[in-house]
């Protein structure tokens, strides 16, 4: 078997920055471009930091967890690292698209591996039309906010606003509100991952509204159209113990 050439990353805490050194002193130390398979060393949010820098690569992600949050990390254990990649299986995730047009007329594009989100700036309560593929849903949601997550997302802040948690592999995306007050019933939809949503604010210089594709938020839009994307990507690995798929599972028989 060839020794697989890793490109380790890391968070700046001091316990990932730790770890960095001792497996770049095992294993060696490569450029991403460079390698064979990406290891990041940290929580969930460095992950996707992960993910956005480097995806377009398309070099699988073995990720270890040193940070608060790893629901998309393995446990960090240094020895014996080169035969839990090759044991590891892989979970293919596709990113959302994020198209934002701006009050100013600018349009800002970005992706989301775990949700896009859109949330009041003010104490006032959006406003927001929801599209589905050209076809007007919901006249009008008033709300904090409403999201829409991946299967891998739908664990994270989809979750807390008591969405679905989806099974990866589904084809699904979850649209969830957040803190809606009208309609009262409205608790949100489970729709096919190629389905095109399209939120429009409605009266967005009284009510503003910011839209946020993983961590990174455009404010001030008027209108944000999201598509599961057709061209990128990304392989997470895991240990064959406990894969994407069976924590997917798990979460939804914790009590």
């Amino acid at each position: 078997m060839t020794t697989p050439r890793i490109a380790f990353l890391a968070s700046p805490t001091p316990e990932a920055q730790q770890a960095l050194a001792v497996l770049q002193a095992e294993h060696g130390a490569h450029a991403p471009d460079q390698a064979d398979v990406l290891c990041a060393l940290g929580g969930d949010g460095f992950m996707l930091q992960t993910l956005h820098r480097h995806g377009a690569l398309g070099r699988p992600v073995f990720g270890m967890k040193l940070g608060t949050v790893g629901f998309l990390m393995n446990q960090y254990r240094p020895d014996g690292l080169v035969e839990r990649i090759a044991a590891a299986e892989p979970a293919k995730l596709r990113p959302l698209e994020m198209t934002a047009m701006t009050e100013s007329g600018t349009s800002i594009s970005s992706l989301a591996y775990n949700e896009v989100s859109l949330l009041r700036q003010t104490r006032q309560a959006a406003h927001i039309r929801i599209d589905l593929n050209g076809e007007t849903r919901l006249d009008e949601l008033i709300c904090d906010g409403v999201l829409t997550a991946t299967p891998a997302g739908s664990t994270a802040y989809n979750f807390s606003a008591h969405g679905p948690i989806l099974p990866l592999g589904s084809n699904t995306i979850a649209l969830t509100p957040i803190a809606p007050f009208r309609p009262r019933r409205w608790r949100g939809a489970i729709l096919k991952a190629d389905t095109e949503v399209r939120f429009r604010v409605l009266d967005p210089y009284k009510r503003p509204v910011s839209a946020t594709a993983d961590s990174h938020e455009v404010r001030d839009v008027v209108e944000v159209t999201i598509r599961e994307s057709r061209d990128r990507m990304v392989t997470l690995l895991f240990d064959r113990e406990h894969n994407l798929e069976e924590r997917i599972l798990s979460e939804q028989f914790m009590t």
